[in-house]
């Protein structure tokens, strides 16, 4: 298959996931909790293994003295990222539910349109990096999903109108994809840039984001479990890369 269809498959599927509130509907919220604590420590191991299994070393071959620099950079942009999406959120004194609901939605589209973006350059870079990019961003993106479906829930959508919605959002990861495919392949330094940066967005977001949720909870008998499901995220990183160095 192309590299074209590479990216366009695997954006389609990181879309699909969007789906998967479906599978929550008559799920009881503790079970809910309990399947999104495990995959949250999952998704950490899973954006770090990317970060320094793959796209590190990937980074390092480029040979730009500049390297760290970009993966610095990666940190604080996905930072700036974030701060604006969380801005664009209302306070509950402020606007109603309904309307938070659309924002979010705009939000997940903005954050999946990137997603697109940081996949097609992958495999634009390496198709085996793109594969590992694909994996620990549909990690990240499920715990994700089954939140916004959730937020749209609770904003008055009927579960099908909320599935719809979720899904819609989610394709501008293929819009993202189509749109480096087209650009970023011409532009060899953005390219250099890209993908040390990227590496320092999955290193933010894990440990910024995904692991500051695995330190709310307290019981010591769920550290094990944790740990557990995090080394399998890295595990299956590992795995990856032996497997495409064989």
């Amino acid at each position: 298959m192309s590299t074209f269809g590479l990216i366009i498959l695997s954006t389609i599927g990181i879309s699909f996931i969007s789906l998967i509130g479906v599978f929550f509907i008559g799920m009881k919220g503790s079970a809910t909790e309990k399947f999104l604590e495990r995959f949250v420590s999952f998704a950490v191991g899973g954006l770090l293994g990317g970060a320094f299994f793959h796209l590190l070393p990937e980074s390092i071959e480029l040979k730009d003295s500049l390297i760290f620099t970009y993966v610095l950079s990666g940190i604080i942009i996905f930072f700036v990222i974030e701060k604006f999406l969380h801005w664009r959120h209302c306070h509950k004194d402020k606007c109603d539910v309904h309307t938070f609901t659309y924002l979010n939605l705009i939000g997940d589209g903005v954050h999946n349109f990137l997603d697109g973006i940081i996949i097609a350059t992958s495999f634009m870079t390496d198709t085996h990096l793109g594969m590992a990019t694909t994996i620990a961003v549909a990690a990240h993106e499920i715990p994700q999903e089954v939140g916004d479906f959730g937020i749209l829930i609770y904003g008055g959508f009927s579960k099908a109108k909320a599935l719809l919605y979720n899904f819609l959002s989610a394709l501008t990861s293929v819009a993202g994809a189509i749109i480096a495919y087209l650009f970023f392949g011409q532009i060899l330094w953005l390219k250099i840039f890209l993908i040390p940066c990227i590496a320092g967005g999955f290193i933010y977001i894990a440990l910024a984001d995904l692991i500051p949720e695995l330190h709310k909870e307290r019981e010591s008998s769920k550290i094990p479990v944790q740990l557990v499901t995090m080394f399998s995220g890295l595990g299956l990183m590992w795995g990856l890369k032996i497997f495409f160095e064989r």
